[in-house]
């Protein structure tokens, strides 16, 4: 049995400032990362996830903030710049355009470097009806799921080992134009959604995943084009609930500057927030940017290329959030809003679940 003593060994975000060289080096992150998210704080250039499923070395990106299909490492559009290697405590940044590496590495920007461990560069899983590429860590209950449509109900593999809690889904290649990223949990209602990209309310549609039928094996799929449509391929990135690491989960805002308390079980190193009861975008703190707890006041938005902005948001404590703000982006007066979060060091308590780590 396996339990999380540092929340760094799984979870890590490291902030850096560019120099615009063709070649840059980052450490600090602790492990050898599966899941990189980045995103420029001082201009408003688009957020980048890569990964270790679809290759750091191919370049190949994807934009939490719009629909595009995935990137390559020629791509100057997509910012030039890409992951090029990883190792034990960080990654390396290369370009074929040092002029247009606006999202890894311009001189002088500063950027945020979110990073997760799942289980290297993956294995054939065929749990589901579809077989998929899985990277899995069981530790800390995060896997990243790559496969090819059908177009027909079907299910796939995750390799969690227990349910997800909430899914990521980008459709990768372009020929239906303009994709939506999916996000769906056992949160929501059954086949009801959140679009990552975009401030929508919650929808639901008989065409979305099924959450009710996810299991500890499999995730339901439908005919949606952002899931399951025919030949079509896809990115996952699934997460379990892990007690001390994790939590996902669920709060109503009261309006007040002294806001609703969100009780996590551990002190937050990361929080993502976004309302569902009506439009509104998604919030991203954490504990390297807003490291004195003086009301967390740096936050990014998932949807929007926006550089970083500056306001009372919320306080990180030794078991929890307290929002400090009557905002409707987090806190309005009965409405509701879904949140992620990671822990950050020294946990408490056990996820008491058998280890898949690196």
């Amino acid at each position: 049995m396996a339990q999380i003593n540092k929340s760094s060994d799984y979870f890590n975000t490291v902030l850096y400032t560019g120099d615009g060289n063709s070649t840059k080096s980052i450490s600090g992150v602790g492990f050898q990362l599966d899941w990189n998210w980045t995103k420029c704080r001082s201009t408003a250039y688009n957020h980048i996830v890569m990964d270790s499923v679809r290759g750091f070395g191919t370049g190949k990106k994807l934009s939490t903030n719009v629909t595009t299909e995935e990137g390559s490492a020629s791509n100057v559009e997509d910012g030039g710049g890409y992951i090029t290697t990883t190792s034990s405590d960080g990654y390396d940044l290369g370009t074929t355009d040092v002029a247009n590496n606006v999202h890894f590495n311009k001189s002088g920007e500063t950027y945020a470097s979110w990073n997760w461990l799942a289980g290297g560069t993956g294995a054939s899983n065929t749990d589901g009806d579809i077989t998929s590429t899985v990277s899995a860590n069981t530790t800390s209950g995060f896997s990243i799921v790559s496969y090819t449509g059908t177009g027909a109900d079907a299910t796939v593999g995750h390799g969690l080992g227990v349910t997800p809690k909430i899914i990521f889904w980008k459709r990768r290649d372009n020929t239906a134009g303009a994709v939506n990223w999916i996000v769906q949990s056992t949160l929501f209602g059954n086949q009801t959604k959140l679009v990552l990209n975009t401030t929508e309310a919650f929808s639901t549609n008989a065409t979305f995943s099924q959450t009710n039928n996810w299991d500890s094996s499999t995730i339901d799929l439908k005919t949606y084009e952002g899931q399951n449509h025919s030949s079509a391929t896809y990115i996952a990135y699934c997460f379990a609930e892990k007690k001390g690491f994790s939590k996902f989960g669920s709060y109503t805002g009261n309006g007040s500057s002294d806001g609703t308390f969100v009780y996590t079980g551990f002190k937050p190193a990361f929080v993502m927030i976004k309302r569902t009861n009506s439009t509104q975008n998604w919030y991203i703190n954490d504990n390297k940017r807003n490291p004195n707890n003086d009301g967390s006041e740096n936050f990014l938005q998932a949807n929007l290329s926006d550089a970083e902005g500056s306001t009372t948001v919320l306080d990180f404590l030794s078991n929890g959030i307290k929002l400090r703000q009557s905002g409707d982006g987090v806190n309005a007066s009965g409405s509701s809003y879904i949140y992620m979060a990671f822990a950050s060091e020294p946990l408490v308590g056990s996820n008491n679940v058998c280890a898949t780590a690196r």
